[in-house]
């Protein structure tokens, strides 16, 4: 049974992809409130590492837990769930141009089983945290890019996940942007959700420090980002 602190584990996992290994036997664990910043070349596999923790993928060999479910025993029609319990951020913003802020958070809820007087209350709550209450009522298009983050976010939020995965968060953003969207990233982390961080981006792995891990040639390693990286 997965520790209640202990919100993902990866046993001794192995994934290949065509004729590459993208893990092999890799083991790891991540703290529920902890951020984690996942790093290495281009085609090293880190997005399939994300579509592993949400079971796009299953791997090969080993098991993954995230939160109460297993690869090795969830079925088909319990990938939904585990889902509801992950919020996924990506570079692109991902949002619909012709629904205003509030609608965009909304949407997700909308297409669950959340009821509808519990929405407005919800949506509120993402908004704040991610501090664009007043934009509620605008559309992407009157957004800068990182508001428009903001909002993927806040979508991201709404369903009160137990853990946040990010595919480079802040590609499409300007460093100072970049910096401010790490910093409420983190923030998220230190309420308890455990936040996974795809990122090339070594100047905020500096700026904002985490426990990072390299993926090379089917190997996570542990590492330090020097300045000189950066």
């Amino acid at each position: 049974m997965l520790k209640p602190e202990r919100m993902i584990a990866f046993d001794q996992v192995t994934l290949y992809r065509g004729n590459k290994t993208v893990l092999e036997k890799q083991s790891l664990e991540i703290k529920r409130g902890e951020l984690l910043y996942l790093i290495g070349p281009s085609g090293a596999g880190k997005s399939s590492f994300l579509k592993l923790l949400y079971m796009d993928l299953l791997p090969d060999e080993g098991e993954i837990r995230v939160g109460e479910y297993r690869s090795s025993t969830i079925k088909r029609k319990e990938i939904p769930y585990l889902r509801r319990n992950l919020g996924i951020v990506f570079q692109e913003f991902r949002l619909f141009e012709d629904r205003t802020v509030y609608e965009n958070v909304a949407f997700v809820l909308e297409v669950t089983d959340v009821r509808s007087k519990d929405i407005p209350k919800k949506v509120s709550a993402a908004l704040s945290e991610v501090g664009l209450s007043q934009k509620r009522n605008e559309y992407p298009r009157s957004l800068s890019g990182g508001e428009q983050q903001r909002v993927a976010i806040a979508r991201a939020l709404v369903r009160e996940p137990f853990v946040l995965l990010a595919d480079e968060p802040t590609g499409n953003l300007d460093p100072e942007v970049s910096l401010e969207i790490m910093l409420l990233l983190k923030k998220i982390s230190l309420k308890g959700i455990s936040v996974v961080v795809v990122t090339h981006d070594y100047n905020i792995v500096k700026q904002v420090p985490a426990r990072t891990l390299r993926l090379k040639n089917g190997v996570l390693e542990e590492v330090e980002v020097s300045p000189a990286q950066a």
